[in-house]
């Protein structure tokens, strides 16, 4: 320890420009086959295998990788090549459309942070850099995985609600059929649980679609739904009013014993409604 500190103490600055410059220099003339190298360690250490397509865009993304350390190690630290940000971010995006766990990803980066670190030393050895340069590659190293990390991570959320929240809509949509049983008439069956994003859904959405179809009698059909609490309820009577603004009949039909206990036990008070055992009354009271 006390070499490298008498090393560093003692380094001119011609000295140490001259041992930079080199490295630079080094590090852009063979940034490819450097990157071959470091890609083939890491994936030797993987206990899993990696497709051909991934390992060769990670040799090419490494490549820039290197270029743009070769060109930032005399930079202001905290900068990170936009290569890097944008291969980190297709890593999350991929991974969430395949369906993929983002540990899948996650599992990678202690293996390339090691596989790194080694070849910075390397690197210092080669170079006869001291202790404060190696240690400078180092954390310059180190801040652009974290910040690949960081992105890649962030992407594979961002993708995920999405897919979650496109999933949720096509599971609404599908959950709320409009079903005419004659001129003027239509159902519309209740099926699973209804939270608030399916109420403001149904809002939203399914009402706009009952007043262009030209219903003038609805018919709320509860017997596929497991239960209801206030705010639920609160959303349905909108719905209720909106429709009846809209000059149309609403019915409630297949409010199961259980439900019904469940709506008085919640003080919900459906009496003031039309309302019926199921849609067959319902039809017959038309």
């Amino acid at each position: 320890m006390s070499r490298h500190i008498n090393s560093f103490l003692n380094r001119d600055v011609e000295e140490y420009m001259n041992a930079v410059s080199t490295l630079v220099e080094y590090l852009k003339e063979n940034n490819s086959k450097l990157a071959d190298e470091i890609v083939d360690q890491i994936i030797h250490k993987f206990g899993f295998d990696v497709p051909k397509e991934d390992i060769d865009q990670a040799k090419q993304m490494y490549g820039e990788f290197l270029e743009f350390l070769a060109d930032s190690i005399d930079c202001k630290e905290g900068s990170v090549p936009e290569e890097l940000s944008n291969w980190s971010k297709q890593n999350g995006q991929a991974a969430a459309s395949r369906g993929g766990k983002i540990s899948s990803i996650l599992i990678r980066y202690p293996d390339t942070r090691m596989v790194f670190s080694d070849f910075m030393l390397d690197l210092g050895v080669k170079f006869d850099l001291n202790t404060k340069e190696v240690v400078m590659l180092l954390k310059r190293v180190n801040h652009m995985l974290d910040i690949s990390l960081n992105e890649t991570v962030f992407a594979y959320e961002r993708s995920y609600d999405e897919f979650i929240k496109n999933a949720q809509a096509e599971i609404n949509e599908l959950a709320s059929p409009i079903v005419p049983l004659h001129e003027g008439i239509a159902v519309l069956p209740l099926i699973g649980s209804i939270d608030i994003d399916r109420a403001r859904h149904l809002l939203d959405k399914v009402v706009p679609k009952i007043a262009n179809q030209h219903v003038e009698c609805l018919i709320l059909d509860f017997s596929g739904i497991g239960n209801i609490d206030t705010n639920i309820a609160r959303h349905i009577f909108m719905i209720y009013d909106v429709l009846r603004l809209l000059g149309i009949r609403i019915i409630f039909t297949g409010i199961r014993p259980d439900l019904a206990q469940h709506v008085v036990g919640e003080g919900i008070n459906f009496t003031s409604f039309e309302v019926y055992a199921n849609v067959k009354q319902a039809i017959e009271s038309i």
